[in-house]
């Protein structure tokens, strides 16, 4: 089979990310890994406050808050493990920054990630990751082919006509559904559309499964951004245009086969999930 379709020329073909999208995967990944390793200071850092009486919060990473860690009467080995810990933090921190820096300076040189920017939530890290994991845009066939790639669809165990879903398949890029899972919080709370939906979702699923389904569908309108070449506002008037077309026409009432040709007609029109 496979030397026949060698000779027909119909063997399918598989895309490569190229060099360059190789090159700023990894500037993505290594900025990522710092940021764990900060992350995992910063648990020990309030450990260490916590157990002195030191409740600071999110200003504990502040100026004040360092200086209050600093000063904590601790035993030496203690003493020696806190100071270590701020001076690695520091660096980290620094580290970062000049990682942050250099990813919004890949990401405002690029048109695709520009787009992606405009849209509430999405940042610089995140605009960037999502056109370089992705791709070339044109080569999902629909929403439900990217949510696969991604991996945020559920596994399915189905035996004959029972079909059981369970959580999802998480084979596609962990940093990637990372992203967007952060994106699609802060977008939930800038844009009116995904804040309605996320508040159905939650009442529905939990808060898990709410959030799962905010990045996803984040994840869409940022596919169908980069495949169009449109900024947020363009893809917001698109998404009015498209609910005045397949908004039913009062008085008119949908029973029997006028409904039916009614609804095949609204789905025939309908643009990808956005």
């Amino acid at each position: 089979m496979i030397l026949k379709l060698l000779a027909q020329n119909r063997f399918p073909a598989i895309w490569l990310p190229s060099k360059e999208l190789l090159d700023l995967r990894a500037l993505l990944l290594h900025r990522h890994q710092w940021v764990r390793m900060r992350v995992r200071m910063q648990n020990a850092l309030q450990a260490i406050a916590l157990a002195n009486g030191l409740r600071r919060g999110p200003a504990l990473w502040s100026y004040d808050g360092q200086a209050k860690i600093a000063f904590l009467p601790l035993l030496p080995h203690a003493a020696y493990r806190r100071s270590a810990l701020q001076s690695m933090y520091k660096n980290m921190q620094s580290e970062i920054e000049n990682l942050t820096r250099r990813v919004a300076e890949q990401a405002g040189n690029r048109c695709g990630a520009r787009l992606l920017m405009t849209h509430p939530g999405v940042g610089p890290v995140t605009a960037l990751a999502t056109e370089v994991f992705l791709g070339d845009p044109q080569r999902f066939t629909d929403s439900k082919t990217l949510a696969s790639y991604v991996g945020i669809i559920p596994r399915e165990y189905s035996s004959g006509e029972h079909q059981r879903l369970g959580g999802v398949t998480k084979q596609g890029s962990p940093l990637l559904r990372f992203l967007w899972g952060e994106a699609g919080a802060h977008a939930a709370r800038r844009d009116p559309e995904l804040k309605r939906f996320y508040r159905r979702k939650l009442v529905q699923k939990g808060l898990g499964k709410a959030r799962v389904a905010v990045a996803r569908k984040l994840g869409i309108r940022l596919w169908i951004m980069l495949r169009d070449e449109i900024d947020y506002q363009e893809f917001c008037r698109r998404g009015q245009i498209q609910q005045k077309t397949v908004r039913p026409v009062v008085g008119m009432p949908e029973t029997g086969n006028g409904a039916k040709s009614h609804r095949q007609s609204d789905e025939a029109t309908r643009l990808p999930e956005s």
